[in-house]
């Protein structure tokens, strides 16, 4: 029996992915966690096979559990389920040392098969993303960082995140375990690379990142 550990901060749907998981023949449910922190503890008490975790965690995120979880168990499988665009993200989780990427809009089956790739020793992205580093690879339009956002450290992005969900600079700063100060470099590098004039423009844009996914 495979067990997964669900890391989620919305309890309906970490009791919706439990129901999903339960119902298939090999898998198990050995733990629910809404924080980086709540995981960790977990993953010590219950060995999983695979964590199953979201991007968007209270204060530390997904990507840092993926890091935290790569220095302390290294060969434990992390894998990603999101709402956030995977042409941004995914290559970042697996440069992080995660094993997929899958978003929550997907059917539950195709949930199931990223999840038996995964435990298999595979990794799992969608068509689209392998298609992006291809295209990457080959030269090809399309395949190359055309998205402004793609130019920002892994660093920054969380900032501009955390920027778009209505955080000040202080408490940017409390989350991130970083000084005021060098959140207000990260402000201006992100400003820097997005091409925009202010702060407040800055803000405006993350915000319809954040709420609408959809200016790139």
């Amino acid at each position: 029996m495979n067990k997964i550990l669900i890391v989620d901060d919305h309890p309906i749907l970490r009791d919706g992915l439990e129901s999903i998981i339960k119902r298939e023949r090999g898998l198990a449910v050995c733990g629910k966690a809404g924080t980086v922190a709540e995981a960790l503890e977990l993953v010590e008490r219950t060995d999983p096979d695979l964590v199953l975790t979201d991007l968007s965690l209270p204060g530390r995120n997904g990507l840092e559990l993926i890091k935290d979880l790569r220095t302390l168990q290294p060969l434990l499988p992390v894998m990603v389920m999101s709402m956030h665009d995977e042409l941004i993200y995914a290559e970042r989780i697996l440069r992080a040392g995660g094993r997929g990427y899958v978003m929550k809009e997907v059917p539950a089956e195709v949930l199931l098969q990223a999840i038996r790739r995964v435990l298999g020793g595979g990794v799992f992205v969608s068509d689209t993303v392998t298609n992006h580093f291809l295209g990457g690879m080959s030269g090809q339009a399309g395949g190359t960082p055309g998205f402004p956002i793609q130019r920002l450290t892994d660093r920054e992005l969380e900032v501009f995140d955390l920027i778009g969900r209505g955080k000040g600079n202080q408490e940017i700063a409390r989350l991130l375990s970083i000084s005021p100060r060098t959140v207000d470099a990260h402000r201006t590098h992100i400003r820097d690379k997005l091409g925009l004039g202010d702060g407040n423009e800055l803000i405006r844009y993350a915000v319809r990142w954040v709420e609408s996914d959809v200016p790139r």
